[in-house]
């Protein structure tokens, strides 16, 4: 062998190595083995410990520095003690010969050690004494699969090789010696032993000073039973699989906040049935980088679903996207604050969704209607902004909002009638705290990450995306379990659940963070009775407080200002005469932005006022009743309307009925404008109960039997939110109570009057 031609080292690169996912401190959140299921973390001398540093050179090799690979004392010295004591007193090789010993395996015959001196003579020829001292300290054995410092410490002490104090720099330093017989987890003693005679060699040779070197034997010794890290287990297992060259990937996650919110999820789904799952996702508004990543709430359980990436999953995001349906009408000047938005039933349109609070709340601003929830007002919005709209804004901003196979945007969209992930969900509403801009994600440091495209882009003005974020601020809904810790300071936040209540949602913001719960059944089965306020919000709640429990709102941007509007025209205040100003309401505008109330074909005329003709009594006439050369006598009111099926839930005297002056003798026939409309057969708060029993003899709902007077055109019945039959004049249609309790009655006409009521099953 010619130790001066070039050196063949074995095939020493990142597939030798463990392929390892860190947290954005280096700690290990998830490693794969190599080919060989040997652990081996690459590790540089920069990135050890000094103390550990000196402890390998000052114990295994003094004259590292100095010697050409081999040192003739050390293997004069080690020959004549094991021949004065006829058996192994020491050995002579040097940190250069066993690297050669773990590079290039040889017989333990003097054949063999001569040819480990010579690989370590030719290792030193091509090889600077710190590019051998970093192979060692990656190649040596430490116990097992286990090789080099950086996969001995992350195993056996939990800790990066930086962190190693003095004394576990002793123990690591010792274990190749002996890596089974002084393996610190299965015998403590023989490794304390160990260590202590490495920190007296230490102290010896004066590399340590005698306070430290009493304090390192103080330090008890301890290794836990090595095991794999699994924090973030599918976001590693994403990674690896997306950066296939990089053995180690370092990403944005907080590995104690990992730990901490994957414990709190595995008690939260215990909750649950066994088939459920869970995903949080935790983002940090300003620099877009993820610091939790759960995408399942067990990742060892099957019955659950745990390999399921739920963070990546796509499913219907129910009510979450509401907010955006306001804040893009908001920036196009359909809508403000104050402004009228109608929750009642949708008359004469294909799309006629319910409440999923089974009721109808009348009259109601935007935050109100997020506040609660509410589907109608939100596709009465999105109807005037136009599907195709919304749709292209999402699209446009990054935002991939997944239709159905050949459909079309529409009015579902509203209400979850598409798909999305968590992921994606997130980053939409991190937006809200970033002045409407979309950046994407980073779930990776850089440079990895240098060619991702993170330009942002635009969905909502600034303006607009603090409005919306700030209607988010709403008390906590009170059905949701209670939190240990009370929150002192509101934060944003939206609920949702999927049709049958197959996802439930949650989503809060903070100006810091922007956190994402999803609450479910991977399968995509029907959870009834789990949704997004009783399940998901919870989560949410202690989330927020572990993270930012005093979220300090912005002030709201210049061009945003607090307006009296006037329902239910819609217009200021100040604008608006008192005669047509029925209730004053507060909020907010935005670029002195004041769009009257949205029209809609139940509600044409919403925007303006109805001219009425009446002469000097003030009794309302028009042409035909009265042309006789008095028309000095005549002139014309303004009167503010609320849409007609607002009627039931406004003061009586505001109705049209109410507001219309009485007609001229000779002219009622002619100004006919319908009955009053008005349910009977039942009384306002009346308790109903069955006579009826089943054959178990419990005893059954009743049937309401529901009549009407009045009105014009069919008669269309609601119970609790949900449509359930329609009927002529003078007819009663009787229809059979779902549930006991509170039962909220709702009647329309053909021309949109109404009449409602509440009544008690017992």
């Amino acid at each position: 062998m010619n130790w001066r031609y070039p050196l063949q080292l074995p095939e020493h690169n990142e597939r030798e190595f463990a392929r390892v996912v860190v947290d954005r401190n280096g700690r290990t959140l998830r490693a794969f083995p190599d080919a060989q299921g040997v652990w081996r973390l690459p590790v540089t001398l920069e990135q050890i410990a000094p103390a550990y540093l000196q402890a390998v050179i000052q114990y295994e090799d003094r004259w590292f520095y100095f010697h050409p690979g081999v040192n003739p004392v050390a293997i004069a010295r080690a020959a004549w003690q094991n021949l004065r004591c006829g058996c192994v007193v020491s050995g002579g090789s040097t940190l250069t010969m066993q690297v050669a010993r773990r590079l290039y395996p040889h017989t333990r015959d003097m054949r063999g050690k001569l040819q480990q001196a010579l690989r370590a003579l030719q290792l030193e020829w091509h090889l600077s004494k710190d590019e051998i001292l970093a192979l060692y300290l990656n190649y040596a054995p430490m116990g097992g699969v286990i090789e080099g410092v950086e996969a001995a410490a992350q195993m056996y002490l939990d800790k990066p090789a930086a962190d190693l104090s003095l004394s576990e720099s002793a123990l690591l330093a010792v274990l190749p010696q002996a890596p089974s017989f002084l393996r610190p987890d299965r015998h403590p003693q023989r490794a304390r032993a160990a260590r202590d005679k490495v920190l007296r060699r230490l102290l010896r040779f004066q590399a340590i000073d005698n306070a430290a070197y009493q304090q390192a034997l103080l330090d008890p010794v301890f290794g836990r039973q090595p095991a794999t890290p699994q924090q973030a287990p599918l976001l590693a297992r994403r990674l690896i699989q997306a950066y296939p060259q990089q053995r180690l990937i370092r990403t944005t996650l907080d590995g104690d906040l990992q730990r901490e919110l994957s414990q709190q999820l595995q008690r939260d789904i215990q909750l649950l049935p066994r088939q459920h799952s869970a995903a949080v996702l935790v983002v940090h508004n300003s620099s877009h980088q993820v610091r939790a990543y759960i995408g399942t709430a067990d990742f060892g359980d099957s019955q659950r679903l745990g390999h399921v990436d739920m963070v990546q999953a796509i499913r219907s995001p129910g009510s979450t996207l509401k907010p955006f349906i306001y804040g893009l009408a908001l920036d196009q000047g359909l809508i403000h604050g104050a402004s009228l938005l109608t929750d009642a039933p949708r008359l004469r349109q294909q799309y006629q969704p319910g409440n999923f609070s089974a009721g109808f709340s009348g009259p109601v601003t935007p935050q109100q209607a997020l506040h609660f929830s509410l589907n109608l007002p939100a596709v009465q919005v999105l109807e005037a902004l136009t599907p195709a709209h919304f749709y292209a804004a999402l699209s446009n901003a990054g935002f991939h909002y997944q239709l159905p196979l050949a459909a079309r945007p529409n009015l579902s969209l509203a209400l979850g009638g598409g798909g999305v992930s968590l992921w994606e969900l997130v980053m939409l509403y991190s937006s809200l705290m970033n002045q409407g801009q979309l950046f994407p994600l980073q779930s990776v440091q850089q440079p990895i990450t240098a060619q991702a495209n993170q330009v942002p882009r635009p969905l909502l003005t600034p303006e607009a995306a603090w409005v919306t974020a700030d209607w988010l601020r709403n008390p906590l809904p009170d059905r949701s379990r209670s939190v240990a810790v009370i929150q002192p300071r509101p934060f944003g936040w939206k609920t949702g659940t999927s049709y049958g209540f197959r996802d439930s949602w949650a989503i809060g913001i903070t100006p810091e963070y922007t956190v994402g719960v999803w609450f479910g059944r991977p399968d995509g089965t029907p959870s009834p009775g789990y949704f997004g306020a009783v399940t998901a919000m919870p989560t949410l709640q202690r989330v927020i407080t572990m993270i930012d429990r005093q979220p300090h709102w912005p002030a709201p941007p210049s061009q945003v200002q607090q307006i009296n509007a006037c329902w239910p025209l819609g217009r200021l205040a100040s604008n608006t005469p008192a005669d047509q100003c029925h209730r004053s309401v507060s909020g907010w505008s935005i670029r002195q932005l004041v769009p009257p109330t949205l029209p809609d074909s139940a509600n044409p005329i919403a925007a303006n006022p109805l001219p009425v003709l009446v002469n000097l009594q003030g009794q309302r006439i028009n042409a035909r009743c009265e042309n006789n050369g008095k028309n000095s006598t005549q002139r014309l009111i303004q009167l503010a309307l609320w849409p007609v099926i607002l009627e039931s839930w406004i003061p009586a005297a505001q109705r049209l009925s109410h507001q219309l002056p009485a007609p001229a003798p000779g002219c009622a026939s002619s100004l006919i404008i319908g009955r009053t409309l008005q349910i009977t057969g039942i009384e306002p708060g009346e308790h109903i109960r069955s006579t009826q029993r089943n054959s178990a003899g419990e005893r059954q709902l009743p049937n309401l039997a529901l009549g009407a007077n009045g009105g014009v055109g069919m008669r269309y019945w609601y119970i609790n939110g949900i449509y359930r039959g329609s009927s002529a004049e003078r007819h009663v249609l009787t229809i059979p109570l779902r549930r006991n309790g509170e039962q909220h009655i709702v009647l329309i006409d053909d021309q949109g009057n109404s009449d409602r009521m509440t009544v008690y099953a017992d």
